[in-house]
């Protein structure tokens, strides 16, 4: 019986835990401020491309409820006393990809995104191996020559377009 009690303790500790913060994060809400609350905010953005920007800024909170609607559409990654971490995920590509990113192919086969006209040391991010048995000369030389990136369609099409011609790995019997 006495576990019952043990358990039932701490489920009633755990309702007023939550039922406090609740009224008091509902209390911050409502009421106004008489001195602001400063607080370090970062904002991610994570682009289709994996590319990660952030962006930090220092902003005084007069209220709770202006703040957080103010990032509503961004997810809290982080809260520590004095910062806040939000996080959005973008149906783009970043724009570094669009300024100056170009497909392009490692020297052992490999589709590779460039920053710039493809050269070894110039790496951004690469895919999959390709069969450059079954690649066309003219699609080759395209690789070899780089890609502009420039929007995501093109980004995706290319992507697309390549992944046909992928090395496929032979099973062992």
């Amino acid at each position: 019986m006495r576990t019952k009690c043990v358990g039932c303790l701490g489920l009633l500790l755990l309702v007023f835990v939550f039922h406090t913060n609740y009224v008091l994060a509902e209390e911050l809400k409502t009421t106004p401020r008489l001195e602001p609350i400063d607080v370090k905010v970062i904002l991610e953005r994570v682009y289709l491309d994996g590319e990660v920007s952030e962006e930090q800024m220092d902003e005084k909170i007069w209220s709770m409820e202006q703040f957080w609607s103010k990032y509503d559409q961004w997810q809290v990654v982080d809260i520590e006393d004095t910062s806040v971490v939000f996080r959005k995920h973008v149906d783009d590509i970043s724009p570094l990809l669009k300024a100056n990113g170009y497909f392009g192919i490692t020297d052992d086969g490999v589709l590779t995104i460039y920053y710039g006209k493809p050269q070894k040391y110039n790496i951004i991010q690469s895919f999959f191996q390709l069969d450059i048995g079954k690649l066309e000369s003219t699609r080759h030389e395209e690789l070899k020559e780089g890609i502009p990136i420039r929007n995501k369609d093109r980004y995706v099409e290319v992507l697309e377009t390549f992944k046909n011609y992928t090395v496929q790995e032979k099973q062992a019997n």
